[in-house]
């Protein structure tokens, strides 16, 4: 790119453009920067309408140029929040039927509605998604859809948008989807109607959305999600260990996610793949509230004496632990059974022996 034209891209010196095409009418608009940027990107970053519309006068060709990055003029003015130039430069897509510029996505594959959507330009987006649908299909190359961002961000307007078509994308990062996204503001109910499917898909890591919920003690979401589809509160995650709900719940303490599950399906799974039940994990972790909750509702009595796969009861681990109040309030229950063995032939009282160290610092007074 000439020198003199560089300066005034960057100026916005239209005259001085104006100057240069008299003196020389064959002079070469089409000139880039080593990064590959014509005069149009130079003034999309600065927002020089003036200098934008003597250029386009002169060669529409730049419209449709891309630089090293894969930008075209239209995502360098969005990136540089200059949404009048913006605007201006989609009715000129528009007017000569560009769809597929305006679709046109950079080196990250994002287009121009993901940088306003990121940026926080909703009525630019909102124009974006008008001018040209399609748009709500793309995904960048971090699997992000305009649809998942707009949830992460709150766009409640902009979502509405993107969802009124079936075909828009709602992918997220990590297999995530845009229900996992709008846990963040509770923001579930038009997801949950429009493509309840949603609430069903797990991420890369075995995670549901609700599984998520249990996880950040969103009670009210979990209520919500429940009322739509009760089948949610029997979901069992995909990872390794494949916990309930109500496993994931008590490994955090969560009592009111757990008494949310149950009223809604009482007979929601308690017990992961290794056996543990939430009264062993409630346990394992010192949660013990949630122990009490477990202990005070009479439709989890059976969960009492039960075996891990290792033949333990949740009194073995709360001896192993030294924890003489998680100790007397299972034996204060009226079904426990303090001569149940596990799979080595070892009563839960034998578990001080390993723990001795631990035990002699504690006050054991709390058998009857």
């Amino acid at each position: 790119m000439d020198t003199w034209l560089l300066k005034a891209a960057v100026s916005g010196d239209s005259n001085e453009l104006k100057k240069m095409v008299s003196q020389d009418p064959n002079f070469n608009l089409l000139g880039t920067t080593p990064q590959g940027s014509t005069c149009l990107h130079i003034s999309s970053i600065f927002g020089h309408e003036e200098f934008f519309k003597e250029v386009l006068a002169r060669n529409e060709s730049l419209l449709s140029r891309v630089n090293s990055y894969g930008e075209t003029p239209l995502i360098v003015s969005v990136k540089s929040g200059h949404i009048s130039l913006a605007t201006t430069l989609l009715e000129k897509y528009k007017e000569r039927k560009l769809s597929e510029v305006i679709l046109n996505s950079d080196i990250n594959g994002d287009t121009a509605l993901h940088h306003a959507i990121r940026h926080g330009h909703k009525n630019l987006a909102l124009q974006l998604i008008k001018t040209e649908p399609n748009l709500s299909q793309r995904v960048n190359n971090y699997n992000e859809s305009p649809m998942y961002i707009a949830v992460m961000r709150g766009f409640v307007d902009v979502f509405r948008q993107l969802w009124e078509s079936d075909r828009s994308s709602h992918k997220g990062p990590y297999d995530d989807n845009a229900l996992h996204a709008a846990l963040r503001n509770a923001n579930i109910e038009a997801i949950m109607k429009k493509r309840p499917e949603l609430a069903k898909e797990k991420n890369k890591s075995g995670h549901t959305p609700i599984q998520y919920a249990v996880d950040r003690n969103q009670t009210s979401v979990i209520s919500k999600m429940l009322q739509h589809d009760l089948s949610l509160g029997y979901l069992v995650n995909g990872n390794h260990e494949g916990n309930p709900l109500l496993v994931s719940a008590a490994s955090r303490g969560h009592v009111d996610v757990a008494t949310e599950i149950i009223k809604h399906c009482p007979d929601a799974p308690y017990q992961n793949r290794a056996g543990l039940t939430i009264l062993h994990q409630a346990v394992l972790e010192g949660h013990i509230k949630y122990v009490e909750f477990i202990l005070q509702n009479r439709q989890l009595d059976k969960l009492i004496n039960m075996h891990d796969a290792y033949g333990k009861t949740a009194l073995h681990y709360a001896v192993k632990n030294c924890n003489p109040k998680m100790v007397r309030a299972l034996l204060d229950h009226q079904d426990i059974d303090v001569r149940i063995y596990d799979s080595e032939g070892t009563p839960a009282f034998w578990e001080l022996v390993d723990a001795k160290d631990s035990a002699k610092s504690l006050n054991w007074v709390c058998y009857k």
